[in-house]
């Protein structure tokens, strides 16, 4: 009888710390699904600007042609530049999650901010451009853009840390290696002079 005690005992002893082991695994599980969820819905962020960004500069661009007749390819060079990180920002918008994918983005994106800094630079020479109401306003709408793109990229860069923090953090290291969570990238710029807002203003 007393053995029969003791085996129950030990039974029910043995069921409680599984349950509080599965308990802690299915906790785990979820705080990665809630990071990577984090990230992704910082992501949604930076698309939503970007999305904005590369609507204003075909309507820039039209602007300084009637302008800038001779700098032709100065603004062929932006719209080219434009179309590849509108391009790139579909792609990584399908899949946050893909590395690749969000670092050719970056990179797309930082060749876009070289190019169109250029033009402004390029735009100092043209005193009616610059004082054109219509190019004026662009400006400005771009320069809000840049801002919010940027406060975007460092919350979504926040949220990639803390996912990957807990990813790689033991013990949930091997649950996010066995649900195959795997590394989230940092929307990075690769030059120093990428790394500045485009400067638009007049």
């Amino acid at each position: 009888m007393g053995l029969s005690i003791s085996f129950v005992a030990l039974v029910v002893v043995f069921l409680g710390i599984a349950a509080i082991v599965v308990m802690i695994l299915v906790g785990m599980y979820n705080g990665l699904v809630r990071a990577r969820n984090g990230f992704r819905n910082a992501f949604a962020q930076i698309d939503v600007q970007l999305k904005r960004r590369h609507d204003l500069i075909p309507n820039l661009v039209e602007t300084a042609k009637a302008f800038m007749a001779h700098e032709r390819e100065t603004l062929e060079a932006v719209i080219a530049a434009r179309n590849q990180a509108e391009s790139m920002r579909n792609t990584a918008a399908l899949n946050p999650s893909d590395v690749s994918a969000v670092g050719q983005l970056a990179q797309a994106e930082g060749r876009l901010g070289g190019v169109v800094g250029r033009l402004f630079a390029v735009a100092e020479a043209y005193p009616d451009l610059k004082s054109n109401s219509n190019m004026m306003q662009l400006s400005e709408e771009l320069t809000t853009t840049e801002n919010k793109v940027s406060f975007a990229r460092q919350a979504y860069n926040d949220a990639v840390t803390f996912y990957n923090n807990k990813r790689e953090a033991f013990p949930t290291n091997f649950i996010s290696g066995f649900f195959s969570f795997g590394p989230a990238a940092l929307f990075e710029v690769s030059e120093e002079k990428e790394r500045e807002a485009v400067k638009v203003s007049f």
